[in-house]
């Protein structure tokens, strides 16, 4: 079951990096202008971004089995199509068809770990593994970006993904018990809140839309501003109807636990700083050092090396570290990792300059990774963790768009992009990043509010109430 589930989560960490290096092929090839290029990247995050909600609350409904087989089957039976696409509109309603796949299996792999590993030393081993693969799969999705694209062209950047997809669903009904037969129940449509899912999957998707084509087409633009303005109404209209609803898509008292409301937070900034200095370390390498797409990716190696062991090592310690302890150490190695990059970025350093800032960064992002997920679960009902997981999978994408937008924004402005030449461009950059490191470690002194160790964390029912222990029941029964 961890081998399947460490499959799928490789499988789509890869794509976040692989369909990166072949855009500019994609665009020659499929006519493309250099304005409607993005949308092979934006339609797919749009797509992941605004589903999550839905994903997670379907993974509750109808079970984490299927829907996480479903996911697999979109993602894989897309990627076919993707790479088969003759024209630009072919390959962008491909690469929405895959969000929307990743969106049932973000939730549906969490769950599956929250639900069927035993909490404690059992739970965190499968954490640490599925946060050591997502880092193996981003390093590999730079490298065989680079290397297929060379190789043999575009499109196998999107068959190579199509395989352990499809296999990954076809092991799925073999591997994976059956889901629990309350996910059986008749009618279970019915109680699927479909105005809060139609509000939630737009309002979700216009917030995104809108960062993403901010720094492009302008912020004070329709598309920038405009569709974030409508997101927030349509998200402010979500949470304002999910409580008049009877059996809503996301209970208003979810985020009452602490732990989660807290966790979710820390994620947003460790995503923010991670997305928008990811996108400036590869412009540097790109941009300044002159790194070809193959040499850009093995460039990633240490970082990513360094947080697949951070965080199997993780495995070991945290029952001991604890998530207070853990989250707030993690974030602040990552956020002083960033930091010394961009000190030697600022330089316009080579490439072994960077290698100790790489090194801390790696270690810390490793170790906060798969622990603020750990975090989100903690004290969640189980028949609530598709959609727990769901909102921490949803505010990790709107966090790496919003500091995309943001620090790039900030580098722009400190002269990334000027005529002035390199040294500028640099200066830009670690600006950016010493911002990024700064926001990483100020969510390292939020996670200081989660629960202390030793104080129990109780699910709590829909309306915010801590559920009955059993001790409870057997005074009453006495």
């Amino acid at each position: 079951m961890l081998a399947l589930i460490a499959a799928t989560q490789f499988t789509v960490a890869a794509d976040y990096n692989i369909v990166y290096v072949a855009l500019p092929d994609m665009g020659r090839a499929l006519g493309f202008t250099a304005q409607s290029l993005q949308w092979v990247v934006s339609s797919y995050a749009i797509a992941l971004g605004g589903f999550l909600l839905l994903g997670g609350r379907l993974v509750d409904r109808l079970g984490a089995r299927r829907m996480l087989i479903l996911g697999l089957a979109l993602f894989g039976l897309a990627c076919l199509a993707g790479g088969f696409a003759g024209g630009p509109a072919p390959l962008i309603a491909a690469r929405a068809v895959q969000g929307i796949g990743a969106a049932l299996l973000a939730p549906a792999t969490l769950t599956l770990i929250n639900t069927r590993f035993a909490e404690g030393r059992e739970r965190n081993h499968a954490l640490a593994v599925w946060g050591a693969v997502g880092s193996a799969g981003l390093a590999a999705g730079a490298l065989l970006g680079g290397v297929l694209t060379d190789a043999w062209g575009w499109r196998w950047v999107l068959f190579v993904l199509a395989a352990p997809a499809l296999l990954a669903a076809a092991a799925a009904p073999v591997v994976l018990d059956p889901d629990r037969p309350g996910n059986d129940r008749a009618g279970v449509w019915g109680r699927i809140d479909v105005p809060g899912a139609v509000l939630a999957t737009v309002g979700s998707s216009l917030l995104v839309l809108g960062l993403v084509n901010g720094p492009e087409s302008g912020w004070g633009s329709l598309q920038g501003a405009g569709s974030i303005t409508a997101g927030v109404l349509m998200l402010g209209a979500f949470l304002l109807a999910e409580g008049r609803t009877r059996d809503p898509l996301m209970p208003p008292g979810l985020l009452r636990n602490r732990n989660l409301a807290i966790s979710v937070l820390v994620i947003l900034i460790f995503q923010s700083a991670l997305g928008g200095c990811y996108y400036l370390y590869t412009t540097y390498l790109q941009g300044v050092l002159h790194y070809d797409a193959l040499a850009a990716g093995l460039a990633f190696l240490p970082l990513a090396a360094c947080s697949m062991v951070a965080a199997l090592w993780l495995a070991r310690v945290l029952g001991r570290l604890g998530l207070r302890v853990t989250l707030v150490t993690g974030m602040t190695v990552n956020g002083i990792g960033i930091v010394l990059t961009a000190a030697a970025v600022g330089t316009g350093a080579p490439f072994w300059a960077l290698l100790p800032g790489l090194v801390v960064w790696g270690i810390g992002g490793g170790m906060t990774f798969p622990a603020m997920f750990a975090s989100a679960a903690t004290g969640v009902e189980p028949d609530k963790a598709g959609i727990a997981s769901g909102v921490a999978s949803a505010f990790q994408q709107i966090g790496g768009a919003a500091g995309l937008a943001i620090l790039v924004a900030i580098a722009t402005a400190a002269g990334l992009g000027d005529s002035a030449g390199t040294d500028s461009t640099a200066d830009g950059m670690q600006t950016a990043m010493w911002i990024g490191g700064a926001a990483s470690m100020g969510g390292g002194l939020l996670a200081l509010a989660l629960h202390r160790p030793g104080t129990p964390t109780r699910p709590r029912t829909a309306e915010g109430r801590p559920t009955a222990r059993p001790e409870d029941a057997d005074t009453v029964k006495s």
